[in-house]
């Protein structure tokens, strides 16, 4: 409920009300995220029925929607055996039943999705817009469908692929490709033309969406509810930074609800190699985040295997971005080959018993990286945010549909 919170510019500490579906503070000219601020200081997580939405005080939802599910946090035995870590803590989204893991889209875009939808204000009468590189594009469409909640997806096409279902997707969701060849900005870009050229339709906002970020950052709140403690560390691989940029905030609500911790989790984010925009930028240049060119962004895309971890234009720089959420938490980037990707997924499927997305095998080949070369003690409580898994055995239990684009020019001219 808009009344549960109030939002603050990143950059100027202003502090200002909700009025329905802002993405910035309208009072300021420079760019900003902005944050929600919640009234309820302790967080109440303790009915696990309402699936995600059991971390609802911390998250701006306007309702609840039917069927999500939240994160699950469990300790590890055979990748901690491993490693030979005392204290590492598996978070997983995606398809696990035996450990009570449900999202039928076997990532943890799910979360994003039903934060944002339920955020949406009541009476909304257009239709939302979202771009993505594939899994959320997937949550999302899962969300709407299942909710009747008009959304238009902007998706690479050669990232089709990853629109699979397992019924087919109401009517209301509809799909647009950039061209063949095309990467993730391509599909950002040409999602804008839509909302710049009608009034039919709404940018869901990406990085700057309060409820986006919330919603990602229940991974925290599952695994610091489940250690008792806020972690030590937290490895996650980034495409554009916004789930890192979401535990940071996560963990400063957790601080500031006082049973469990006060020091920030120690932000280590991971890119695949050779896409590695964020940490180029981290290494060499501090804030500023060079842009890059198309051609050399598609020419990288095409060469690294968690293609979802392809933004050429995060949320880096500004103000409340991944930068800051680095530098407050002492925190650092990596990266990890295609190589060292593959070796990790085997590794994880072996020790722990379930596939994981490539996505999630970055932040795998991470930790190993991190505890080979020591440069964390054995005893530290670790962070694992295993961000897709499972979809290998949904896909073998379950028949699929695939979602079809449909003519961008007819978009336009409705």
């Amino acid at each position: 409920m808009a009344e549960a919170y109030v939002l603050q510019n990143c950059a100027t500490g202003r502090v200002f009300e909700d009025s329905g579906w802002l993405l910035s503070d309208p009072r300021y000219t420079g760019h900003s995220l902005i944050r929600a601020l919640y009234h309820k200081k302790q967080l109440h997580y303790s009915d696990h029925d309402k699936g995600i939405y059991r971390f609802a005080d911390w998250m701006p939802v306007n309702r609840i929607l039917k069927d999500s599910a939240a994160p699950v946090t469990y300790k590890s035995e055979g990748l901690a055996s491993h490693l030979g870590l005392k204290n590492l803590y598996i978070t997983f989204s995606g398809y696990w039943p035996e450990r009570g893991a449900f999202m039928k889209t076997c990532s943890f875009k799910e979360t994003e999705a039903y934060s944002v939808c339920a955020h949406i204000p009541e009476g909304e009468k257009r239709t939302m817009v979202v771009a993505s590189a594939g899994n959320t594009a997937r949550a999302f469409a899962k969300v709407c469908s299942e909710n009747k909640i008009p959304l238009l997806l902007f998706v690479p096409y050669d990232n089709l692929d990853t629109l699979w279902f397992d019924k087919e997707p109401d009517p209301c969701v509809q799909l647009v490709c950039s061209p063949p060849g095309t990467d993730y900005f391509d599909a950002i870009e040409l999602s804008n033309t839509i909302c710049e050229n009608t009034n039919r339709y709404f940018a869901e906002g990406g990085a700057k969406n309060i409820a986006r970020r919330d919603g990602m950052g229940t991974t925290v709140l599952s695994a610091t509810t489940f250690i008792g403690r806020i972690p030590d560390y937290y490895f996650q691989a980034v495409g554009s930074g916004t789930g890192v940029i979401a535990a940071w905030e996560a963990n400063k609500r957790l601080i500031g609800d006082g049973r469990f911790g006060n020091h920030l989790m120690r932000l280590v984010a991971s890119q695949n190699a050779p896409f590695l925009p964020i940490y180029e930028a981290w290494k060499t240049s501090g804030r500023e985040m060079k842009v890059m060119e198309a051609r050399e962004a598609r020419e990288k895309f095409a060469c690294i295997k968690a293609r979802v971890l392809s933004n050429r234009k995060p949320p880096y720089g500004v103000p409340g971005g991944l930068y800051d959420a680095l530098v407050d938490s002492g925190g650092t980037m990596d990266y990890a080959t295609n190589e060292e990707l593959d070796q990790a997924m085997d590794l994880f499927i072996r020790s722990e018993g379930i596939d994981i997305h490539p996505a999630a095998a970055v932040a795998t080949a991470s930790l190993i990286k991190n505890v080979k070369q020591g440069h964390m003690d054995t005893s530290s409580v670790i962070m694992l945010n295993i961000t897709g898994g499972g979809e290998e055995r949904f896909r073998k239990e379950n028949a699929l549909w695939y979602l079809k684009p449909t003519d961008h020019a007819s978009l336009l001219s409705a």
